[in-house]
């Protein structure tokens, strides 16, 4: 006779211990509601900074507590970035947090074009508010990706062909 492994007892009798109001009575795929926690408000005890890149850009961030007004190279948001999409972007970091008009932005931003601008300010402005306070900042914004740098840049042109990958059209004759 084999030994016993234990999967028969449990298989065979239920646990001392077992109370009906420990299960559920169904069971749904809709999930539980989310906590009141997972969107904390950050720290607001001062300035923070970071540097962001994204292609060709560099954007250099500084965040003090504030009402929630943006000035980048001199300018208001609105005017700089007037596509929405690129706004949204950018906000995304404090949108995470749960912060938005808690801060004030100052940035510079040089070089890239206009995408590239826009993922560099949301880079800058996510390492400043993880700097800022680390213990809850940090995991939203580094689960959300805002921290990892976004490394693709435009490829070289190689010779013999026309651009990076375009080869020259091919003639038979």
């Amino acid at each position: 006779m084999a030994e016993p492994t234990g999967i028969e007892t449990l298989v065979e009798g239920e646990p001392e211990d077992y109370s009906p109001e420990e299960f559920p009575s169904e069971y749904t795929s809709e999930s539980a509601p989310a906590g009141e926690g997972a969107a904390r408000k950050p720290v607001t005890t001062g300035n923070s900074y970071g540097t962001g890149r994204r292609k060709e850009a560099i954007a250099r961030v500084r965040i003090v507590p504030g009402t929630g007004k943006w000035t980048i190279n001199g300018r208001s948001l609105e005017s700089y970035f007037p596509n929405k999409v690129h706004q949204q972007l950018i906000n995304e970091p404090f949108v995470v947090l749960g912060a938005e008009d808690a801060f004030d932005v100052i940035a510079r931003i040089d070089g890239g074009g206009v995408t590239g601008q826009a993922g560099a300010l949301r880079m800058g402005l996510s390492r400043a508010l993880a700097i800022l306070d680390a213990e809850v900042n940090r995991p939203p914004l580094k689960k959300a990706g805002f921290l990892t740098r976004d490394a693709r840049a435009t490829e070289r042109k190689k010779y013999g062909l026309k651009k990076a990958r375009k080869a020259p059209q091919y003639s038979k004759r």
